[in-house]
């Protein structure tokens, strides 16, 4: 996982290098004068089932192209009718084929679910882009940051009015989160080294997380009992993508209402 994310992580930080700080401010002040976008920590932890945030990409380096070139806004409205809470799409363009657009038309679905900017986000200013196409999150992943890094880009997303989602694998990862402030916080249940995905993560890592904190069990989430057993563990929600683009259009629904049902 480290070797793969270090590398994504260099890569941004060169495209972005040299930014001038006057047009990173003028990004912010825009963003100050945006309405509140909906609460992503209310819609993961409010109501009587476990929350499920649905995932949108149009394509993995694992499971090649999904959803069969679906409209992403189609998609989403399947997601939101079928039971989502919140809606998270991919944006980076090299290994999954996404853009801002695409998080800016799902943002702007009416009525608006809580949408997540996922990326390989390292810079305050993709927080400031992800709030002016209509983000109310982003994924913050421990294992491309430095710990100063991360408590710089949560009160960047504070800032503006973006909640994060700050993503660990590992106990070190999972103090890095809360010394830094994150209340947000997923496991990811897969790891890149290995090409594994594990429900055990969660199992091993959840009963580590501070009183208050709200936690999101992310991938290898599949069927209502995978979903019961996060449950059981303390997670407050799911991250689903592949088990939902894998589905035919027809089937999507029915597998979401599956994973929607599981009560907290």
């Amino acid at each position: 996982m480290g070797d793969f994310l270090a590398v994504q992580a260099a890569e941004v930080r060169r495209r972005r290098g040299g930014r001038d700080e006057g047009a990173n401010e003028a990004l912010a002040a825009r963003c100050l004068e945006l309405p509140p976008a909906p609460s992503l920590m209310e819609a993961l932890t409010g109501g009587r089932h476990v929350a499920v945030m649905a995932e949108y990409k149009r394509r993995s380096p694992s499971a090649g192209l999904l959803a069969q070139g679906e409209d992403p806004v189609v998609v989403a409205k399947g997601y939101r009718d079928d039971g989502a809470a919140a809606l998270s799409v991919l944006t980076d363009p090299d290994h999954f084929g996404g853009s801002l657009a695409d998080l800016e038309a799902v943002a702007a679905l009416e009525p608006r679910l809580p949408a997540l900017r996922k990326d390989f986000l390292v810079d305050p200013v993709q927080l400031y882009e992800a709030r002016l196409a209509g983000a109310a999150g982003a994924l913050l992943i421990v294992a491309m940051l430095e710990p100063r890094e991360l408590a710089l880009l949560l009160a960047a997303g504070a800032r503006v009015g973006l909640e994060c989602l700050v993503e660990v694998h590992t106990e070190e990862e999972l103090g890095v989160a809360v010394s830094a402030g994150a209340s947000l916080l997923g496991i990811n249940n897969r790891d890149l080294r290995r090409l594994t995905t594990d429900l055990a993560v969660t199992e091993r890592l959840a009963p580590l997380v501070p009183p208050g904190g709200v936690l999101v069990s992310e991938s290898g989430i599949r069927s209502a009992d995978d979903v019961r057993r996060v449950r059981d563990a303390g997670a407050h929600a799911v991250l689903v993508g592949e088990a939902l683009l894998r589905e035919e259009a027809g089937e999507r629904g029915h597998r979401l209402r599956e994973l929607a049902g599981v009560e907290r």
